[in-house]
C-alpha cells in the first residue's frame, strides 16, 4: 500500500475523488467513519491508501478550516450565494440562513444577483447593500458583472449555493465554458428549478482559485440546514455588532426587551426590518432544539 494526500473534488454515489498532485483517484472510505457518525466532503484534505490496483480508500480526514451540512463541503473561504429577482424570487430568509451559517464558520459571505438581464432585484439589492454585504449584479445570459466575479473568485475557494432554478450552473458555464455543465429549465407553474446537481463537485478556475457547485436547495432542504444556538446567533449578523453589549440587560436576545441597543438601530433604521425578522425567526427555530439536537 501507498500512504499519499490529496483534496476530495467530487463526492458521488459513494465513491470519493480525490486530486492527488492532478491526478483524480477514486476511493472509498473506511468503515470507521460511518461508526463515528463522520463523513468525508468535498473541499476535504485526507490521508488515503493506494493499492496496487490504483484504488484508494479514504484513511483519514486532515484539519478542517470548517464543514457545511448543507451543502455539504469544507474549507470553504468563501459562500457565494446566488439568489434572483425572478421566476424563481428567492426569499431573503433562505439568504439570511445561509448567510448566518457562513459568518458561524467563519467563512466569506458573498451575494450574487443573477438573472439581472430580467429583473435587477432592486428590494434584494437595498436590503443587503444597506446591511453591509458585498453584492454583485450578474447574468449568465449577458455576461453582466462577469469580470467582477471572477475578481471576488480568483485565488479562493468558493462554494455556489443558492435555490433550485436560481442559474448556478449557467453562471458556473459562463465563468468557464469549458464545464460544459448541464442546465435545467425553471417551472412557470411552480416557479423552481429542477435538480439538475445532483452532487457537490470542485472545479479549478481558469483564473485561479476552486469554486464547488453544490444541487439546489427548496424549503425541505432549508429546513434540514444545522441551526445555530440562541445565544451565537446575534454574532451572525454583522450589523447587530456596533450594538452588541449596549443593552439594558446582559442576556438580551434583541426580541422584545426593553432598552435593547439593537432594537433602537432597528427603529432608527440603522438595521433593516427584513434581517430582524429573519433573526427572530432563526433564534425561535433555534431556541425550540435540545442542545443535543443543535450541530456545534
Amino acid at each position: 500500500m501507498t500512504i499519499l494526500e490529496g483534496r476530495i473534488v467530487k463526492a458521488l454515489s459513494g465513491y470519493y475523488y480525490v486530486d492527488h498532485d492532478g491526478e483524480i483517484i477514486t476511493c472509498r472510505a473506511r468503515g470507521k467513519f460511518r461508526l463515528d457518525g463522520v463523513s468525508p466532503l468535498v473541499g476535504d484534505r485526507v490521508e488515503l491508501e493506494r493499492d496496487s490496483t490504483g484504488a484508494g480508500t479514504v484513511r483519514r480526514i486532515l484539519s478542517r478550516r470548517n464543514y457545511f451540512i448543507r451543502p455539504a463541503v469544507a474549507n470553504i473561504d468563501q459562500m457565494v450565494m446566488l439568489a434572483s429577482g425572478v421566476n424563481p424570487v428567492t426569499d431573503p430568509f433562505l439568504i439570511d440562513r445561509v448567510s448566518a451559517l457562513a459568518a458561524y464558520h467563519e467563512c466569506d459571505f458573498l451575494l450574487c444577483l443573477n438573472k439581472c438581464d430580467l429583473d435587477r432585484a432592486e428590494g434584494l439589492y437595498e436590503i443587503y447593500a444597506a446591511s453591509g454585504f458585498r453584492v454583485i449584479r450578474t447574468s449568465a445570459e449577458t455576461g453582466l458583472g462577469r469580470e467582477e466575479l471572477q475578481e471576488a473568485l480568483k485565488d479562493r475557494t468558493s462554494a455556489l449555493t443558492g435555490n433550485s432554478g436560481v442559474g448556478k450552473t449557467s453562471l458556473l458555464n459562463a465563468l468557464d465554458p469549458l464545464l460544459g455543465l448541464k442546465t435545467g429549465e425553471v417551472s412557470e407553474h411552480l416557479g423552481r428549478g429542477r435538480h439538475t446537481t445532483r452532487h457537490v463537485e470542485l472545479f479549478a478556475l481558469p483564473f485561479g482559485g476552486y469554486i464547488a457547485d453544490t444541487p439546489g436547495f427548496g424549503s425541505f432542504d432549508v429546513e434540514q440546514m444545522e441551526s445555530i444556538r440562541p445565544a451565537q446567533l446575534q454574532y451572525c449578523f454583522p450589523e447587530f455588532a456596533p450594538h452588541l453589549g449596549q443593552c439594558r440587560f446582559n442576556d438580551c436576545t434583541h426580541r422584545t426587551e426593553p432598552g435593547c441597543a439593537v432594537l433602537d438601530a432597528l427603529a432608527r433604521g440603522e438595521i433593516h426590518p427584513s434581517r430582524h425578522r429573519s433573526y427572530a425567526r432563526l433564534w425561535e427555530q433555534a431556541n425550540l432544539l435540545r442542545d443535543w439536537e443543535v450541530k456545534s
